[in-house]
């Protein structure tokens, strides 16, 4: 097969994984830069530019879209799915999933666990939303922050209210969430493909931090999930409609609650916690799916 990867950074642990991978298994990868793509939006031959030229077709592509470039990458990716080629992710499901309140929305929907969540725009409203989410100790997070930047631990009620109105003066979207305590600054990472959980760790905060992100100085150890842990991951990355994601789970007293379905999970740390070869795996549900897709006609996306 041919395969495109967008990234904007071949040498990311992520990228070379995922062309090692696809090449021992026979397969011929191109690395593609993302924001270089410029594209010809035409009713009978939409194509892709590349750095001056017509890019080739290719069987299959792999999307590592970075959260600060969502619009422009889902925008190729979209072009892509226009030409009839097999996206692994496609931009609706990572649309969907960059948007943290939409995606709540949908996976409430659903009826998954979740912590109970307040959105505002008001400051008028500050009050009855910290008592919405049980009051402090609550968290604040900005709706942009990623990896665990713009995520706040407010303390007091008191702290909570200065924290939201700042943010608010700001015209920052913020959501508020109930501080799940039990989950003691740990998480698990379920990595989906397809309809499985092909494997998960435990991902624990460092030291006076509640934030367990391997970004901000967070372990990770290997884990066994609970059959109810495996359901919810399975359906939260359907609720999204994505094929591989990372869902990040809190162990609550009520069961397992979803904090957050990543649409381009990382490698590194799932590989070395678990010893599992990941990329082969999504290298593998692409052999299986992208041929099937190639005879079904391709479907228009919005």
């Amino acid at each position: 097969m041919h395969i495109a990867l967008l990234s904007r950074n071949r040498n990311l642990y992520s990228t070379r994984r995922l062309v090692e991978a696809a090449e021992q298994r026979g397969h011929k990868v191109r690395v593609i830069d993302t924001l270089r793509c410029y594209m010809s939006i035409a009713a009978h031959h939409p194509s892709i530019h590349y750095k001056g030229q017509e890019i080739e077709r290719f069987d299959a592509v792999i999307p590592r879209i970075g959260a600060s470039v969502t619009f422009y990458g889902c925008a190729v990716l979209r072009q892509f799915e226009m030409m009839g080629t097999y996206v692994l992710n496609d931009s609706v499901a990572i649309t969907r999933s960059r948007d943290k309140l939409r995606s709540l929305q949908l996976l409430s929907r659903k009826g998954l666990g979740l912590p109970i969540t307040g959105f505002a725009h008001s400051p008028d409203d500050i009050p009855d939303l910290i008592t919405m989410v049980k009051g402090a100790p609550l968290v604040i997070k900005l709706l942009e922050g990623t990896q665990g930047i713009g995520v706040v631990l407010a303390e007091t009620n008191q702290a909570a209210e200065s924290v939201i109105q700042a943010f608010m003066g700001m015209k920052a979207n913020i959501m508020v969430q109930e501080y799940i305590k039990e989950a003691r600054g740990a998480d698990i990472r379920c990595f989906v493909i397809g309809d499985k959980v092909v494997a998960s760790m435990k991902r624990q905060a460092a030291e006076g931090e509640f934030r367990s992100n391997l970004h901000r100085g967070g372990t990770a150890s290997l884990i066994r999930i609970t059959p109810e842990e495996r359901s919810t991951a399975i359906r939260a990355a359907r609720a999204m409609g994505l094929r591989v994601a990372g869902v990040d789970l809190l162990r609550a007293n009520h069961g397992p609650v979803i904090m957050e379905v990543n649409s381009s999970p990382g490698l590194q740390g799932i590989e070395t916690a678990t010893g599992k070869d990941i990329a082969g795996l999504i290298i593998e549900h692409i052999e299986k799916n992208a041929s099937a897709s190639r005879k079904a006609p391709p479907k228009p996306k919005g």
